[in-house]
């Protein structure tokens, strides 16, 4: 049991009914979880109000209801404490109820468009095959070292995360790599949690369903970095436009990485083939077994973060050599008649041009490149016929299919991305509504030595319709189909 008053250091009060010096057992702000003796917290949601659910939450048995304002109803016996941003607020008492663990373990976020689950998985590998204890909180999912969980979100919520980096701490952890998603900073999620680094990946189209405005976008991911105490550092990929943005009022040690221009840490590709990358880094060579310009970049941010983490560039370069690539983030089979399927979770327009640039820029032209691709339903509209015109550029095919329609028409998203397709690349398209049979066909297209390009989904095992989640496995079915036809 913890007592109130002592959960609640640093939160922004503005009234209090009642005694803060009770005994509560837990806090929660969903009201189906509550207990007796727990904590409520009224939190103001884009789909519904945790404030039309008070009464609900103390006939389970809260204590107490921290909330934005006060409901017209106080129960009697019941403490009410009025706070000024009930996110914020949130954050702070998760943070103090489970004992300030991100102060005990040195958590580093990662957070831009894309490259943050490969980035966050990849230094935990790193860091494991170095010998350490190490947690990783990514959209895939959530480690306390050798112990994995599933994750359900990019950024879990406050209380979420709080517990599992206790969990972490107890088992003796030192290191944390956090995915930080902008709807977890705009949520204040991240708020009282204690980083010792930040990294800025890049800034591209996306989330514009939930952020108004693309500034708005820019200006919630910087917010991250503004927040950095001067303990910490700030590393940026400062080839994207909006690099130097991130570090403008940062308190952090300013750090950047480039591929292009001058930067703290450089790295040039001197060989980019299927089987991996040449690069030199800050002056060394090294080859690893990613592929592509954007792993360049993720593996030079994990190089810088590593260093400043105080390891050896030279054993960094050694334990960069070994790591493997990320589930679902270009991930490759070859069939027995060699033919290559490559499931890849771009979902964003850059993430897709980014991953066929890279076949592209691999391949001979001997081969076809077919596509097959589809847009979230429930989402960001905007980048549907972009990311089609994408694709049918980019590709000697492009296949348009469902991803996860969720409440959407399926077909209706499928005729939004067509208005993305150039005149002369119609021929090159072809609609096929249901993904497995899409991924069917484009194995029927397929002759050895052409590559597939399954995207979108990458390492998801599920495809969500109207609010069920089905099994569905990109790699797992164009490895079976590809099986059956080739055998």
């Amino acid at each position: 049991m913890k007592i109130l008053k002592d959960i609640l250091y640093k939160v922004a009060i503005e009234a209090v009914k009642g005694s803060t010096d009770i005994a509560i057992n837990k806090m929660d702000f969903d009201s189906r979880k509550i207990e007796p003796n727990d904590v409520f917290i009224a939190i103001r949601g884009s789909i519904s109000d945790g404030h039309n659910f008070i009464e609900k939450a103390i006939q389970q048995g809260a204590v107490a209801v921290i909330c934005y304002t006060f409901p017209e109803n106080i129960a009697k016996g019941i403490t009410y404490v009025q706070v000024k941003d009930t996110n914020s607020a949130v954050a702070f008492m998760a943070a103090n109820y489970f004992g300030d663990p991100s102060q005990n373990l040195k958590l580093v976020g990662i957070t831009g468009t894309n490259g943050k689950t490969t980035i966050a998985s990849l230094l935990y590998q790193l860091f494991k095959k170095a010998g350490f204890k190490v947690g990783l909180l990514s959209t895939v999912k959530i480690l306390v070292d050798d112990i994995e969980y599933k994750a359900t979100h990019t950024t879990p919520d406050s209380i979420t995360i709080n517990h599992y980096l206790k969990e972490m701490v107890e088992n003796g952890v030192e290191y944390c790599f956090m995915e930080v998603s902008s709807h977890g900073i705009h949520q204040k999620r991240t708020e009282a949690l204690h980083f010792v680094g930040g990294i800025f990946t890049n800034l591209s189209h996306d989330h514009l369903d939930y952020h108004p405005t693309f500034a708005e976008y820019r200006d919630v991911k910087k917010s991250f970095f503004d927040n950095l105490p001067k303990t910490a550092f700030a590393l940026s990929n400062i080839d994207d436009k909006n690099g130097q943005v991130m570090l403008q009022n940062t308190a952090a040690k300013k750090l950047t990485y480039a591929l292009k221009t001058y930067a703290d840490y450089k790295a040039q590709i001197l060989e980019n083939q299927l089987s991996g990358l040449l690069l030199k880094i800050n002056g060394d060579e090294v080859w690893v077994k990613l592929i592509g310009t954007f792993n360049a970049y993720n593996l030079l941010a994990i190089y810088g973060t590593a260093v400043e983490l105080g390891m050896e560039s030279l054993e960094v370069l050694r334990l960069l050599s070994d790591l493997e690539s990320v589930s679902g983030r270009f991930q490759f089979i070859v069939s027995a008649s060699n033919i290559t399927a490559i499931v890849d979770y771009a979902h964003t327009p850059d993430a897709l041009e980014n991953v066929l640039k890279t076949i592209n820029d691999i391949r001979t032209k001997n081969e076809q490149l077919i596509t097959v691709v589809g847009c979230g339903g429930n989402r960001d509209k905007t980048k549907r016929p972009i990311m089609a015109g994408i694709a049918s550029d980019l590709s000697d095919k492009a296949i348009f299919t469902s991803d996860n329609p969720r409440n959407e028409d399926p077909e209706v998203i499928i005729t939004e991305m067509e208005q993305g397709v150039a005149p002369q690349n119609y021929k090159k398209t072809l609609t096929i509504t249901d993904r497995k049979q899409a991924i069917k066909t484009a194995c029927q297209l397929a002759q050895p030595n052409d590559i597939i390009l399954i995207a979108g989904k990458g390492h998801e095992t599920y495809q969500e319709i109207n609010g069920v989640r089905h099994d569905f496995d990109d790699m797992k079915i164009v490895k079976e189909i590809l099986d059956q036809l080739h055998k």
